[in-house]
């Protein structure tokens, strides 16, 4: 059995649609779904504000890879293109963390670096990924520590940033 934390994202076009889109396109293997947020560009490139989203999945027949396979699939089908790192895109999913039977998987592959090497220092990950899991724990710098207290320790700029917007992405397994 595989599990997963997805980061899904959107600023251009349908934000919106686009986020559901995935929730359906990975159907019965969600089990949660975050709020969503609207939230700043993170980067520095200058582009509209993003929604955002984190849905937990698990599949007993998907590795940590399958994640990321699907998941690019679904930012193929949204027509995304990237043409500028950290630039504006119709879809961003991201593989935050994996886990199998056996625990977390980490992996330094640099197709697929478990967890998201970035994660810990982006709130916009954070915050909607304590909405559907509390209790979670994240490794990153060679520390494990809850994801809690890396949110905390962020700039207050950067966890003010984040704001719920009330739109709902729908009920885990009811596609």
């Amino acid at each position: 059995m595989s599990r997963a934390v997805l980061s899904i994202g959107s600023n251009l076009g349908d934000r919106l649609g686009a986020l559901r889109a995935v929730v359906a396109g990975f159907g019965d293997r969600v089990t949660a779904v975050s709020p969503v947020y609207r939230t700043a560009p993170w980067g520095g490139v200058e582009q509209e504000d993003f929604l955002n989203a984190v849905l937990l999945a698990d599949d007993p027949a998907y590795e940590p890879a399958a994640w990321l396979r699907h998941g690019a699939a679904l930012e193929d089908a949204a027509g995304r293109v990237r043409a500028v790192h950290w630039g504006p895109r119709s879809l961003d999913v991201d593989v935050v963390w994996c886990g199998t039977a056996a625990g977390p998987v980490h992996s330094a592959d640099p197709w697929l670096t478990l967890p998201h090497p970035q994660a810990h220092r982006r709130a916009f990950v954070l915050v909607p990924w304590l909405d559907v899991e509390p209790a979670a724990v994240l490794t990153a710098d060679g520390a494990t520590r809850p994801v809690r207290e890396w949110l905390a320790a962020l700039d207050p700029g950067e966890r003010d940033g984040v704001h719920r917007t009330g739109d709902d992405l729908g009920a885990a397994g009811s596609r």
